[in-house]
């Protein structure tokens, strides 16, 4: 109990010293920036499309095992009642198992198409949340694929495994403790509230291809969660107060409902992605803004003096053993995002031209949950500055040939214009 009024203590002092005018701020600003109104708009329509395939593919394993049989109703209706407003929650649990049921009559080439709809959907999200990252590189397909696949059929089935258990231990723990219906219902509220959290968290450190810690994960499935109960309870009490819908659609008012909550849903999603990418420039302090013209040629700049700097301060110092002398060299991203006052997702299209170029690498750390460090590996004074403003700042073509060719002469290394 102290331990957990401690821990509490702690959460309110960190809550209290968190910049949220700055977190609204930088939301806003990507927001405008990545264009997120436009891309949850986008991603509504593909849920949409996918949504059968994706239940289908979710639930085969319960269909091939019909001893699942009860896993699997009990977590379709978890899913609905969970992600979806109550107003429309049985409706929309009830088109989907009618809808996955006729999916078992489909040939060879229908199957196939499922799952690459299916698929297709899930990588979707994958190249979402990496542009929320500034993540240049992605997985390879290959491996993003077995990874989703796994989620896709055994995620499921642990799910309701667990949902079933917790509901048998509940229920029959009803006859032994006595207790209110009413807390029995609170705990699975509770339940299903940190299910969520946990799947949000998930999401946010594993998709994107770069290192997140998970206490900001956490941090953004928290959010998000808390944001799906608030919109949730207020979707419900508006289409209760105003059944404009129901009044102009009939019975098919489900169908715009589940898109107005898909896109409220993806919205908040991707805002919490924001969160999350944000947290650790927002921790740090005041951070630069972005420029329109020239942000990331100028970043690249200053990330090769940044190491140059450190690599001339490694060179300098004396060590017994070449181990220690090599552990003193590079940088990571959040130092080198705190060196430069900026948040650490802008300096990856940066990084990701230095890395392309061969002037910049990653060494492998030995502890893989550590993140890797960017070391210098071009001698400044010998390379050219041409290449990194034809990827950043002018690309060549038929019209920038005859400027660049006077502008940028043989001698003019990168080393001159730091």
């Amino acid at each position: 109990m102290i331990a957990a009024m401690h821990a509490l203590q702690i959460l309110l002092k960190t809550l209290a010293k968190f910049p949220w005018l700055r977190a609204v701020k930088v939301l806003h600003q990507r927001l405008i920036a990545d264009q997120l109104a436009l891309t949850a708009s986008s991603l509504t329509f593909t849920t949409t499309i996918a949504l059968v395939p994706l239940i289908t593919v979710a639930l085969a394993a319960f269909t091939a095992f019909p001893m699942f049989g009860k896993l699997q109703t009990v977590l379709q209706q978890w899913l609905i009642e969970s992600l979806v407003p109550d107003n429309i929650a049985k409706q929309v649990l009830g088109y989907l198992t009618q809808f996955s049921g006729k999916a078992s009559q489909l040939g060879v080439v229908g199957v196939v198409a499922l799952l690459v709809t299916a698929l297709a959907m899930v990588l979707t999200i994958d190249r979402t949340l990496n542009r929320i990252w500034r993540v240049q590189r992605p997985r390879p397909l290959r491996k993003r694929v077995l990874i989703y696949w796994a989620v896709l059929t055994l995620g499921p089935l642990l799910l309701g495994a667990s949902l079933t258990i917790t509901s048998y231990l509940i229920t029959a723990s009803k006859n032994v403790v006595g207790g209110p219906p009413g807390g029995f219902r609170i705990l699975l509220n509770m339940l299903e509230f940190s299910l969520l959290c946990a799947g949000m968290a998930a999401l946010f450190r594993n998709v994107p291809n770069t290192h997140v810690k998970w206490a900001h994960a956490w941090a953004g499935g928290l959010m998000v969660s808390l944001a799906f109960e608030v919109a949730k309870k207020l979707l419900t009490l508006y289409l209760a107060a105003i059944p404009t819908y129901s009044v102009v659609y009939g019975a098919f008012a489900t169908a715009p409902i589940l898109l107005v909550w898909i896109y409220l849903a993806w919205s908040m999603v991707l805002m919490g992605a924001v969160l999350v990418a944000s947290l650790p420039g927002l921790l740090k302090g005041e951070l630069r803004t972005p420029a329109t013209h020239g942000w990331h040629f100028t970043l690249a700049l200053q990330v090769l003096r940044v190491l140059q700097q450190r690599k001339d301060a490694g060179a300098g110092e004396t060590s017994a053993t070449p181990e220690s002398a090599h552990s003193g060299t590079g940088m990571t991203v959040l130092q080198l995002a705190e060196a430069l006052h900026v948040d650490p997702t802008e300096l990856e299209p940066p990084l990701d031209c230095l890395s392309q170029l061969d002037w910049t690498g990653q060494l492998d750390e030995r502890d893989p949950a550590q993140p890797q460090r960017v070391v210098l590996l071009a001698n400044l004074a010998v390379v050219q500055v041409a290449p990194l403003v034809q990827r950043l700042l002018l690309p060549h073509s038929a019209q920038t040939a005859v400027f660049q060719a006077k502008v940028f002469t043989a001698d003019q290394n990168v080393l001159g214009v730091l």
